[in-house]
């Protein structure tokens, strides 16, 4: 039997329904939804409830929380692309007024600003957003618990400024932004600030009971772009596969890729944890795998959506209860189960249609003194410098046009490689971020800093 690339095996599936199953009895919710996303296309969904004949399919609502957050984060990279803010901007550049405007743009979105976790006053996420009708109430009195851009603080208000920013600079409300330059382009027609049936209802369940109390569905008002979003676990799985490989009607790959990069200063317990944030997404480590999403919770949802970029792998998963289930570790466990009973199969080897001459003079083996490199040029028309041992610093480098090259990650992001030519115009070394790299190690005659002994190599006499 054939089965097509894009449809999972019947083991893998009952594998998927099995682990959700264990985590709506074990994590004692009222109902329980997923999906799985593999090449950019949804290939599983399931879901398991209490109410007996009837379940809920990937077009039911739930609350997402603050996984909100990262479709604000969306429209704020929006901006920068258009030339509208930068990233390093100080945020009274362009919201004055609010008592924290030297906190840049990018400070807020990774939580680097130094921002309070929550508001003040009573538990914002079970109060009318009426009782916040200002940003100052938004604030209160002591906005800033810690230094800006010092440390990871976890900021709630910070992404309620950033709702305000992108309302301000489009001169529209931050739901009706959103709805017009992301969920419209993406097709995400049941992603939505107020729950559209059919949708689940929020519940307590006692911790020491089999019983359960109704959580109040509020609206969040300024708020808002910190967790109010409604959705699906098939629109979810839609914009899974978004921030997995762009769509230029919203943002480009190369945007993506910043907001998975990690950009706020690290805990101590999140270094040891493997967790990192990005820009409106969070990256952690499970069992090898690095996962790149966000997790949200409000009064009576849980929600986990989270990618392994490597496998090309995603997974959504929704609960109706107040606490429980461990939305990451399950959505992290799906993804498992397919990438590990399903590897991703890669695409064709194919020789480049064309290469330039004066890059396939760089490849090969180089030293950085004794320190032996390999200079690949890649088949997406990159160089990657890579130490022959499989240990040590690794990066690739996109050419400038102007014969050099500027790293893209790792220790050499950002740095130039830049051959060097003799008088002849045969390549005498390259100089990558001031180290020289050469054709031998402390090859005789290159300009290697300090010298090369005359005596050359020897033995111990």
């Amino acid at each position: 039997m054939t089965i097509a690339e894009e449809e999972l095996l019947p083991g893998t599936r009952r594998a998927l329904l099995h682990r959700i199953a264990v985590a709506q009895s074990e994590g004692r919710t009222p109902s329980l939804v997923a999906a799985v996303v593999r090449g950019g296309r949804t290939v599983w969904t399931g879901a398991r409830t209490s109410v007996e004949g009837h379940a809920p399919d990937e077009d039911v609502q739930y609350r997402i929380g603050s996984i909100t957050k990262t479709f604000t984060a969306v429209l704020v990279l929006r901006l920068r692309d258009e030339g509208v803010l930068d990233l390093s901007d100080p945020l009274e550049k362009h919201l004055p007024g609010t008592g924290v405007g030297e906190v840049t743009v990018a400070e807020l979105l990774s939580h680097s600003g130094g921002l309070a976790a929550e508001t003040p006053g009573p538990w914002w996420e079970r109060t009318p957003g009426a009782l916040r009708t200002d940003l100052d109430e938004v604030l209160g009195p002591r906005p800033l618990v810690h230094p800006k851009g010092r440390r990871f603080h976890y900021s709630n208000p910070g992404y309620a400024l950033l709702g305000a920013l992108v309302a301000k600079l489009r001169g529209a409300r931050w739901e009706d932004v959103l709805r017009r330059e992301v969920l419209e382009p993406l097709g995400l027609d049941r992603t939505s600030t107020g729950p559209v049936a059919p949708h689940a209802g929020g519940w307590a369940v006692h911790p020491w009971a089999d019983v359960m109390l109704p959580e109040p569905l509020e609206d969040l008002g300024l708020m808002a772009p910190a967790g109010q979003l409604w959705s699906t676990a098939g629109d979810l799985a839609r914009f899974a596969a978004f921030l997995a490989r762009g769509d230029e009607k919203v943002l480009g790959v190369e945007s993506l890729r910043e907001m998975r990069t990690p950009a706020a200063p690290a805990e101590a317990t999140d270094v040891t944890d493997g967790y990192a944030y990005c820009l409106g997404l969070e990256l952690r480590h499970q069992k090898g795998r690095a996962l790149v999403g966000h997790t949200g919770s409000l009064p009576g949802f849980l929600a986990c959506l989270t990618t392994s970029m490597a496998d090309d792998v995603s997974a959504v998963v929704l609960a109706n209860c107040t606490s429980g289930p461990a939305p990451f570790t399950i959505a992290a466990d799906l993804v498992g189960i397919v990438a590990q009973a399903e590897p991703r199969v890669p695409a064709p080897w194919k020789p480049l249609r064309e290469a330039d001459p004066a890059s396939l003079e760089l490849v090969g083996q180089w030293y950085w003194g004794t320190y032996a490199f390999a200079l690949r040029l890649t088949a997406d028309g990159l160089v990657s410098l890579e130490p022959l041992s499989g240990k040590g610093r690794r990066s690739r480098f996109r050419a400038n046009g102007d014969g050099t090259w500027t790293g893209l990650e790792g220790y050499y992001a950002g740095e130039h490689l830049m051959p060097v030519r003799r008088a002849d115009g045969a390549v005498s070394h390259l100089d990558v971020g001031s180290f020289v790299f050469t054709r031998q190690p402390y090859e005789e005659g290159s300009p290697v800093p300090g010298g090369v002994d005359p005596e050359g190599w020897r033995g111990i006499g």
